[in-house]
């Protein structure tokens, strides 16, 4: 037999190794393993112990593909191959990179399996491929039906990008790279001394950052035109309405010319072409760039000295993040419409589609990008503090108790392991509550804000949890994909993201149980509600750890108060009926590079008309959020991120909303609520009220679909508005005890106040908006045509 060529040493199961593969002496070996039936996705099942030895020698023979075996313990136990992607098994295949190392490995088949054997295996493969430094990505092409080999490869780090159609099977092309591995597998947050700095930044190359650009200068233009910050002049002869023309827009001074064609579409929406936008300085062209852009039109923009650095750090972000998507490979809309709930929650793109410094995340370093961005799709185990309970308040549901809880939530064996922790400290574990931590924040802010407190013992930092969680696209909320029905965790994170410090306060979650056990009463004890099939996700606990120190030294709205604190949201797995599927309603707004549109294909899938297929969509979406504005005063924060559709044969069945406690408001100051729901009430002027349909839904999200459904074929941008026009008239004919109001409220007003978002981040971008009183921070520009008016049903005389 050969030599050893690597060794690791596992920190449980001890040492493994690698030796290269004889093919004559090894193949009665191999024989049993490859043929045996849990080795199936192998395709060597009907072998025999002469074709095995032939199909390794064969290998062995070739200068871009070789095998070996692995010892546990000084024992065969494994099998590995490596090889060149750009020229065996996927050449031609994939767009390969220099670096590139594929790799396949299969563990021995026994009747006793040991707990984190296989993830130990791989782990050690990826850790010898990575040994050689000419190895920058591992590409890996398992069955796709090979959903545990699938779970494992995230494990270690691989994202994956799609099918690759293979001679024996289809294949779920997959890439890891080594900072990637880094990230998945460090027990600390990565840094300079784990992640190669080269790998960190691979994603930023001259092409992609141009592309990058060109897309964040369109949505600059077209946004910030939107909102009447820029007034974009025809080139010629004015444009018919909707029809594509010429524009102008000129920097601050005069001097910078960005022309571009655009259409003006309902609600004021410019449609830029991206590849029409030119940009140039007494008539030289010039690289178009979305910083130098908010820098020549920073006084259209209104960036005060103040705001426009912290701005300019964001739209870099931005631009970085945007950057990262384009490089990795994509995975098209068609296929993308089918998949799980979580690669399509990771596989967004544009982010907020109103906010132009969507993805500031102002706060992570690169190695932390690659580590905690949802994009990255790296699962993330959360760490486990014990607080004592004379500084934390734990609040939940009527149904619930802390106890039974955690017991959910973690298990036996991780709660014995916790109280071991404790006594072994000398502490009484009845002394203390849990608390789950966003890693980022535990090594950046709770570890050194709050040394006091873990010096004296109030904090104890317990170590990760036994799940594994992935990053939404809200960045601070994880879902828990070793366990999918346990609960979401929502965290504090104090990295600056699109307008805010994205923390949580103790004391503005102490009120989130009962707000939540509020609101899912109303909405089960109505009948419209109930009608259209709307439930939320209820945050059933909350949790917070008060620093007195910091309280006394700052007021309710100091980021110090808001640095320790978590809720657990249900999950919507459990609930999810045979035969239907999840996606974030953000999906519906994601075109993919080739024009392919996520809404498109669900049409397609559903075999249904387009105006069908949107009438489903808007009963299930538009409908309850009228009924909660004209019944009750209530409004939802209900942006793509915010809503989940639950689909059934590509069309939509129902929605669920989520964000509860931090995003309802009852616009009304009186309303008649539990003392324990009194905080979701304010003082909203009577004409804003309309607003959180107008701005909220027609203007921030339904503006955006129109313009997919239309670029797609689906519906003209008539048969849109109309569609909606008739939910919302078959809603008003539905509830006649409300006529009133329906007339207070006129959804079929022909003109609405045009509330616009940029000019809140631009105003202030580290805090946007008092939640506590949310219209005083509005920023209006003039009003909008309502696009629903024309369509008006007839009133009776």
């Amino acid at each position: 037999m050969t030599g050893t060529l690597y060794t690791r040493t596992d920190p449980r199961l001890g040492e493994f190794a690698l030796r290269t593969l004889d093919p004559a002496a090894d193949a009665a070996l191999l024989h049993s393993w490859v043929t045996h039936p849990k080795a199936a996705f192998w395709l060597m099942g009907d072998a025999d112990v002469a074709r095995v030895a032939a199909e390794y020698a064969r290998i062995a023979a070739d200068p871009h593909h070789d095998a070996f075996v692995g010892l546990w313990r000084g024992e065969p136990a494994f099998l590995v191959e490596r090889y060149d992607p750009a020229r065996v098994e996927l050449a031609g295949r994939y767009p390969a990179r220099p670096g590139d190392v594929g790799m396949h490995f299969l563990c021995a088949p026994t009747d006793t399996p040991v707990s984190g054997f296989t993830r130990a295996v791989i782990t050690t493969v990826m850790a010898w491929l990575f040994a050689d430094p000419a190895h920058r990505r591992v590409v890996v092409e398992p069955d796709v039906r090979n959903t545990a080999v699938h779970a494992l490869n995230a494990a270690v780090g691989f994202t994956p990008a799609g099918t690759v159609a293979l001679p024996a099977k289809t294949g779920l092309l997959s890439f890891c790279t080594r900072a990637q591995f880094a990230a998945a597998t460090a027990a600390q947050p990565q840094g300079p001394d784990t992640v190669d700095p080269q790998d960190a930044v691979a994603h930023l190359t001259p092409g992609t950052w141009a592309r990058a650009n060109r897309l964040l200068v369109r949505k600059a233009l077209a946004e910030f035109s939107h909102e009447r910050l820029l007034t974009p002049e025809p080139v010629g002869a004015a444009p018919e309405p909707g029809a594509s023309a010429v524009y102008e827009v000129r920097s601050d001074d005069g001097a910078v010319a960005y022309r571009f064609a655009a259409r003006r579409l309902a609600l004021d929406h410019w449609h830029v072409d991206p590849d029409s936008i030119t940009r140039r300085r007494d008539g030289v062209e010039l690289p178009l760039d979305a910083l130098d852009l908010c820098v020549e039109l920073r006084g259209a923009l209104g960036l005060t000295d103040r705001v426009l650095p912290v701005y300019l750090e964001e739209i870099t972000s931005t631009l970085a993040g945007w950057a990262y998507k384009l490089d990795r490979p994509e995975i098209p809309a068609a296929e993308l419409a089918r998949a799980d709930f979580q690669t399509v929650e990771t596989r967004m793109t544009e982010g907020h589609p109103g906010f132009v410094a969507n993805n500031g995340r102002i706060g992570f370093g690169i190695d932390e990008y690659h580590r905690y961005a949802p994009e990255v799709g790296r699962p993330v185990r959360l760490l486990w503090l014990a607080a004592h309970r004379d500084h934390t308040t734990f609040t939940c549901t009527a149904d619930t108790d802390a106890d039974a809880l955690y017991r959910a939530e973690l298990g036996d064996d991780a709660l014995a392991g916790f109280a071991a922790t404790l006594t072994g400290l000398g502490l009484d574990p009845a002394d203390y509550l849990y608390l789950p931590v966003h890693p980022w924040q535990w090594w950046n802010r709770t570890a050194v804000t709050f040394a006091a407190d873990v010096a004296e013992q109030r904090l104890v930092c317990l170590g990760p949890g036994p799940d594994e969680h992935l990053a939404q696209q809200s960045v601070r909320t994880f879902f828990n994909v070793t366990r999918p029905e346990r609960h979401y965790v929502k965290t504090a994170l104090s990295v600056l993201n699109m307008g805010f410090v994205r923390g949580l306060s103790a004391a503005y979650m102490e009120a989130t149980p009962a707000i939540n056990d509020w609101l899912a009463d109303l909405i089960a004890r109505d009948k419209v509600l109930a009608s259209t099939g709307l439930t939320i996700l209820r945050e059933q606990a909350a949790i917070g750890y008060r620093n007195r120190r910091f309280e006394a030294a700052t007021d309710r709205y100091s980021p110090y108060r808001k640095m320790l604190a978590a809720l657990w949201r249900e999950s919507p797995v459990p609930g999810l009926e045979p035969g239907r599927r999840l996606a974030t309603m953000a999906s519906l707004l994601h075109v993919d590079s080739a024009g392919g549109s996520f809404v498109a294909a669900l049409v397609a899938e559903s075999g249904l008309p387009a105006p069908v297929w949107l009438r489903r969509y808007l009963d299930a979406y538009l409908t309850p959020l009228l009924h909660s504005l004209y019944a009750y005063d209530l409004a939802f924060m209900p942006h793509g991120e915010n809503v989940i559709l639950v689909l059934r044969d590509g069309a939509v069945e129902r929605a669920i909303f989520k964000d509860i406690a931090e995003e309802i408001v009852v616009m009304d100051p009186d309303a008649d609520l539990p003392e324990a729901v009194h905080r979701v009430r304010a003082n909203i002027p009577e004409g804003e009220k309309i607003l959180s349909i107008f701005t909220d839904v027609f203007s921030c999200f339904l503006r955006h679909l129109n313009v997919v459904c239309t670029d797609a074929g689906l519906l003209t941008e008539e048969e849109f508005w109309r569609a909606v026009a008739d939910c919302a008239a078959d809603y008003a004919a539905r509830v006649p005890h409300l006529a009133d109001r329906l007339a207070r409220y006129d959804l079929f007003a022909p003109e609405f106040a045009h509330s616009c978002l940029n000019r809140l981040q631009l105003r202030d971008n580290q805090q946007m908006v008092d939640l506590s009183d949310p219209s005083a921070a509005l920023q209006f520009a003039g009003t909008l045509a309502n696009p629903i008016a024309p369509y008006a049903p007839r009133r009776a005389a």
